[in-house]
């Protein structure tokens, strides 16, 4: 069966892999010249070809994609047409039909985005006769009386529905769909694949797309599909239709009437008899709570015992949801208080229904502690009533702050000394719940107290137990241990039974282990920038670090978690030590850490899981060797330690490069640029042998984590090298320019490559001349791009923040790179430059950043180019407006930038006369 499967999706891929090759070989076929007899002989033979491809024999399987593939490349159209044909005929086996349906869904969508519109362009683009037909078979397979294939004809029609509803090229369909719900006597199979289609065309398609009158018919059909008289077969259809419309039915839930009728049908719903409805109920209340929460006060009454009694005595499914519900209403609250103590002077209506329910949730979540599984603590994926209460009960805890504390501490000390592991296990996972949220006041003597029956508890018979208590520990020590601030409840006094504590707990099972080294990570991290307190710990350092370094070692657990665990808090134990005492602590950590590496490089590789391991491993020490480089290369005592060490660690470096992996790629570019920050101008020794390994990650499209780092590798590099890089810049240049041209390299990789052009530009100065009439229209290009951004796409919003600082600070280092001589080059990119700032000083999607990099471009044009622009600022009224907002921020990094690009505009004009 698996082989089948395998088979299946191996040919639906192929497919569609396929499709992008010979989309330009395609030609149209006019369908009214065919005869129904040509239609029904290309129907039986895709029947035995689909049949074929999903055989066990690997002949038959590849013979069968041969011909599918010669039937696709030589008439796609009328390939398509077949498989739809194939979905539509009863009279077909359901394997064939199964997979007719996955290739015609995979014909019309991707992941990938350029796939995906590429796909899109060819379907719009196709004969519309041939479209009319496709859709029509589709709509006809939707009463289909074998249900599988009426389920994935609605998938179809969706993914049809979500190319052509915004262009206006399907109007007709909500209303064939609705035609389905209302006709008498159509068979139930037909309204749940009507509702199924409805469900996911409303989840394919944006909101604004349908008038209001399609979407009053649409929540009226959904709605009575929902109708308790109906199957359950429908009503479920109904009710995860109705989930995917939510977004769609704003104006309703405005509407009193309508709101109250939906909200009746979706409480009615809840308490269905099928656990599977109930549970899809509950989950369009999650929704409702999240989408609609300014109008539930109405029904909260009704909705507290309708999640009560599922928590209580539903099956756990349901009762997941019934919790996620108030989930759901403390991230509301929780923003809108993030809200309220802002400076926007906005209003917005907050209900304070937690804080209303306390007295009777908080009880309801402490019972859902006692509910754990046996194994919870073995697999991640694992998500059960206990953990969801808890998580539940902490965002209550960050909800009301205070108010919780009296309301949870009763049930702890009732439970936590309890002989049954559950009741003990409970108790402290309610304390660590609710230590974020209210006051350090309130918490501090609660939690000092508590210290001391916590580090014992370490030593609990229950494993359990343990693995809780010491994520308790870590969340004690990440927010209430903070010297700089002036509060810790670690002090000089419990700090030796801690770490004795922590260091034996880190010897016990994997589970456990792994949550010990979280304590450490976040009580090392504590001391950060606190440099007389940090001294607390260095003496403990050498312990602390081998024993890290012996349980990444460890042998008995199953998956590498632990081991990325203690390599993690490895690295910011020395991250956060004291140098001036650590200093020889880690010197003596680099040449063990640059061992191990050496050691993976030579490891016996007979697998790709091997290799696999391998690329694991090294990334892991990579990331530890680019922390100690860090932290040695920030004095200059301590730089030398590098020095002494760079041929060797550079040959391991190019020795990881060698084994080619993307993982340790990654990690190793990043400690590349850490090493070439601390050896300076001394990296160009090794560049000849480095280069080429710079120039792949550069390359490396598909990977476009690495691209990313390696642009970023390149800036590190240039910083340290200045003029030495010159040599290699024509080659990064042209690399980073095809890089920008690329339809196919990821949006993300695009912003660090601007920011890398101003790195260029500052290493090699007036040299980069010859770059400019490449690298300025590539610039004013994305800047054009930055005001076409949708306002109402929060990912795109701040995509267009990233793009708009990363060109001005290209901007700028090219402006640095050419004051000293020939500023006068970018004196005709002066006026865009400008006219960019005044559109993102008047853009109110700008964040903090983008202001502060517009700022000092404003800056770095005033001083690089002085009398000469003058004109240019002179009609500048936004300039005086811009720098004033800037110099009220709160922001000192911003005021200073913005009080030196005042003196530098000022010089402008003082210097003119």
């Amino acid at each position: 069966m698996e082989v089948i499967i395998a088979g299946m999706l191996s040919i639906a891929c192929l497919i569609q892999n396929l499709s992008l090759v010979i989309a330009d070989l395609q030609f149209q076929i006019y369908f009214g010249y065919w005869t129904l007899g040509i239609l029904e002989k290309m129907a039986v033979e895709i029947t035995e070809f689909l049949l074929s491809a999903q055989s066990a024999d690997l002949k038959v399987r590849n013979e069968a994609e041969g011909r599918l593939r010669q039937f696709q490349e030589q008439n796609l159209s009328g390939f398509l047409l077949s498989l739809s044909i194939e979905l539509s005929n009863d009279g077909k086996p359901i394997e064939s039909r199964r997979l007719a349906g996955i290739v015609l869904k995979n014909s019309l969508d991707a992941k990938d985005a350029t796939t995906k519109e590429h796909l899109v362009h060819r379907w719009v683009s196709s004969d519309v006769s041939l479209r009319s037909q496709i859709k029509g078979l589709l709509l006809n397979t939707l009463g289909s009386s074998v249900s599988e294939a009426g389920h994935t004809a609605a998938q179809v029609i969706a993914k049809i529905a979500s190319i052509e509803i915004p262009r206006k090229e399907w109007p007709e369909l909500i209303a064939s769909l609705l035609a389905n719900m209302t006709q008498q006597d159509k068979p139930s199979s037909l309204k749940q694949a009507t509702l199924e289609a409805l469900g996911y065309v409303c989840e394919e398609i944006s909101h604004n797309v349908l008038v209001q009158d399609e979407v009053n018919s649409v929540l009226t059909a959904v709605v009575q599909g929902m109708n308790v008289t109906e199957q359950s077969s429908v009503r479920l259809a109904a009710t995860t239709a109705l989930y995917n419309a939510l977004d769609f039915a704003q104006t309703n839930f405005e509407n009193e009437h309508e709101r109250n009728y939906i909200m009746k049908v979706v409480c009615e719903t809840a308490m269905a008899k099928e656990a599977d409805i109930r549970q899809a109920a509950f989950e369009c209340l999650v929704s409702i709570a999240s989408t609609y929460y300014d109008v539930l006060e109405p029904y909260m009454q009704t909705l507290f015992e309708l999640t009560a009694n599922a928590v209580k005595g539903d099956e756990e499914g349901v009762a997941l949801q019934a919790i996620e519900f108030w989930s759901s209403i403390c991230d509301e609250e929780i923003e809108l208080q993030d809200f309220e103590t802002g400076e926007t002077g906005d209003s917005y209506p907050h209900s304070r229904f937690i804080e209303k329910a306390l007295p009777l949730l908080v009880p309801m979540l402490l019972e859902t502690l006692l509910k754990q599984d046996e194994d919870q603590d073995q697999e991640d994926d694992i998500w059960n009533l206990a953990m969801a209460g808890g998580t539940c009960l902490g965002l209550v805890a960050r909800t009301v702050g205070d108010a919780i504390v009296p309301l949870v501490m009763p049930f702890v000390q009732e439970n936590i000394s309890k002989p049954d592991w559950r009741s003990r296990e409970a108790a402290t996972y309610a304390f660590g719940s609710i230590l974020e949220g209210p006051s350090v006041e309130k918490l501090s003597p609660m939690v000092v107290s508590a210290l001391e029956f916590l580090l014992n508890a370490m030593r609990d018979q229950n494993s359990h137990v343990k693995d809780t208590t010491a994520w308790t520990l870590s969340r004690i020590f990440e927010l209430l241990h903070s010297p700089a601030t002036g509060f810790s409840v670690i002090s000089p006094a419990n700090l030796q039974k801690i770490m004795a504590v922590l260091l034996e707990s880190i010897k016990d099972s994997p589970h456990v282990a792994e949550k010990v080294c979280g304590a450490i990570y976040y009580l090392a991290q504590g001391y950060e920038g606190f440099e007389s307190g940090s001294s607390v710990l260095t003496p403990y350092l050498p312990e602390i670090i081998s024993s890290l370094i012996a349980t990444a070692e460890r042998t008995d657990a199953n998956d590498s978690k632990l081991r990325s665990a203690a390599y993690e808090t490895l690295n910011e134990v020395v991250r956060c030590s004291n140098l001036v005492e650590s200093s020889q602590i880690i010197t003596q950590l680099l040449p063990v850490i640059m061992n191990k590496l050496g050691q993976t490089i030579e490891l016996q590789i007979l697998s790709s899981d091997d290799r696999e391991k391998q690329g694991d491993l090294q990334a892991l020490l990579c990331g530890v060797m680019q922390v100690i480089i860090q932290k040695l290369s920030s004095t200059d005592e301590s730089k030398a330690i590098i020095f002494q060490a760079a041929d060797q660690i550079m040959m391991l470096f190019l020795k990881v490069f060698a084994c080619r992996s993307s993982t340790v790629h990654e990690e190793a570019m990043l400690a590349i640029g850490a090493f070439a920050y601390a050896t300076g101008p001394e990296f160009g020794k090794y560049m000849p042998e480095f280069y080429k390994y710079l120039e792949m990650g550069l390359q490396n499209f598909e990977e476009y984590q690495v691209c990313s780092i390696s642009v970023g590798a390149v800036g590190d590099i240039c910083r340290a090298m200045d003029d030495k890089m010159l040599p290699y810049c024509d080659n990064i240049m042209s690399l980073l320019l095809k890089d920008l041209s690329s339809a196919d390299l990821h949006r993300s990789v695009k912003p660090p490559i601007f920011s890398c052009f101003g790195d260029i530009a500052l290493a090699i100065g007036v040299h980069f001349e010859k770059y400019v009439p490449y690298a300025m229209p590539m610039m004013q290009g994305a800047a054009e791009v930055c005001a076409q951004i949708d306002v109402n796409d929060e990912e795109m919003v701040e995509y267009g923040n990233q793009l708009k600082r990363s060109i001005f600070e290209a901007y700028s280092g090219i402006l640095q790179g050419f004051k000293s001589s020939k500023a006068e080059i970018m004196l005709p990119h002066a006026q865009h430059l400008l006219k960019f700032i005044e559109v993102v000083a008047k853009d109110a999607h700008r964040d903090e950043s983008v202001v502060r990099a517009a700022v000092a471009v404003l800056g770095d044009l005033a001083d690089a180019l002085g009398s000469n622009v003058k004109m240019l600022f002179k009609d500048l009224a936004f300039c005086s407006e811009f720098l004033g907002e800037c110099l009220q921020s709160e922001d000192e990094q911003l005021k200073e930038t913005a009080t030196w690009t005042q003196g530098m505009i000022g010089r402008v004009f003082s210097v003119c006369g």
